[in-house]
């Protein structure tokens, strides 16, 4: 498969100067989105709990920030070629909007049940959509057919060294925000699939707030993170089960993200589709976001009491809000 960019050595994790770096390239391109609190939640969880809203990042999510960093380092010599990525949609969206701003092509393979706002999102930045079966086909391998055919380079949706500094810019902003608002972070809680914003947000807070302990939230059953961390090595999910959380339900971390996380986590949390449910429903009616499943876990663990909250400073990412209409109007009628 093409590599996205020669000189960097895709066995080697990203480092903090890194993450730096990426917030260079990503000024006056991302949005620095706040850090929100609600008094409500506050007495609800027994302390301050502080809301990265990356819902309202460009695209909706998160990925903006990887997929941007990775492709504006592309060589000039295979810009031509275009990109290609496999994605639920987040990611997807990341990519089609980066490329489009940089003028680059953009093919993204995208599983046949994606939210249709998903699919429709990522359409409308330019980018060509293929689909395939997530539950009998291969992603990596439609692929790697693609950019073995059209030259097309590879962007990851989370293992690679760029996309995870680019992410990592989140919590760079986290913890300048939580200065600003005196409140040093005592614990973060960040929604994990891949393990790509997970391990960048832990790069950033390892040299911004090393006191802070970092928790990757995933829903159950596909608790690959926690798992793996219990093993010590990556181990994967049982493909037999199902869940609403579309965006994070990546069949085992990567190489590069659990090298990160493995060294900087204090642990992992999962949680039901029913505790989704109830803080998406929480988020809409409360803190007046709209919230999409996979981007609700960390709402949902703390919520539900999976950590102690209790006089603690406690920062989570709420990312993203591209939720299907049909579902949200389902989970709000529930």
């Amino acid at each position: 498969m093409t590599v996205v960019a020669e000189s960097v050595d895709l066995t080697v994790p990203p480092s903090f100067a890194d993450v730096h770096a990426a917030a260079g390239r990503l000024s006056g391109r991302a949005i620095r989105t706040p850090l929100l609190e609600n008094l409500q939640l506050n007495e609800i969880c027994g302390g301050r709990v502080l809301i990265k809203a990356e819902t309202l990042q460009r695209t909706g999510s998160f990925k903006f920030r990887g997929a941007f960093n990775l492709l504006s380092q592309i060589p000039e010599r295979h810009k031509a070629a275009g990109v290609v990525t496999c994605s639920s949609g987040n990611h997807a969206q990341g990519v089609a909007s980066a490329a489009a701003i940089l003028g680059l092509k953009a093919t993204i393979v995208m599983p046949k049940d994606a939210p249709q706002i998903k699919i429709d999102n990522t359409r409308s930045y330019g980018a060509e959509v293929v689909f395939f079966d997530r539950h009998t086909e291969s992603r990596e391998e439609i692929v790697e057919a693609i950019s073995a055919s059209s030259g097309m380079i590879f962007a990851p949706p989370y293992d690679h060294p760029h996309t995870i500094a680019g992410q990592g810019t989140c919590g760079l902003e986290i913890s300048q925000q939580a200065d600003e608002a005196g409140a040093p972070l005592d614990q973060m809680l960040v929604c994990c699939g891949g393990g790509g914003l997970t391990a960048g947000i832990a790069l950033a807070l390892a040299e911004k707030s090393p006191s802070t302990k970092i928790y990757a939230v995933e829903p159950a059953n596909f608790d690959d993170t926690a798992r793996s961390l219990d093993a010590g090595q990556r181990v994967s999910n049982d493909g037999n089960h199902r869940s609403i959380c579309d965006a994070i339900l990546t069949p085992t971390p990567g190489e590069i993200t659990f090298a990160v996380n493995r060294e900087l986590l204090a642990g992992a949390l999962s949680v039901t589709d029913d505790e989704v449910r109830e803080a998406m429903r929480f988020a809409f009616n409360t803190l007046k976001l709209v919230v999409e499943p996979g981007g609700a876990v960390t709402l949902a663990a703390v919520l539900n009491r999976k950590i102690n909250t209790a006089n603690k400073v406690t920062a989570m990412t709420l990312s993203g809000g591209n939720v299907d209409p049909a579902l949200f109007c389902s989970v709000l009628g529930g």
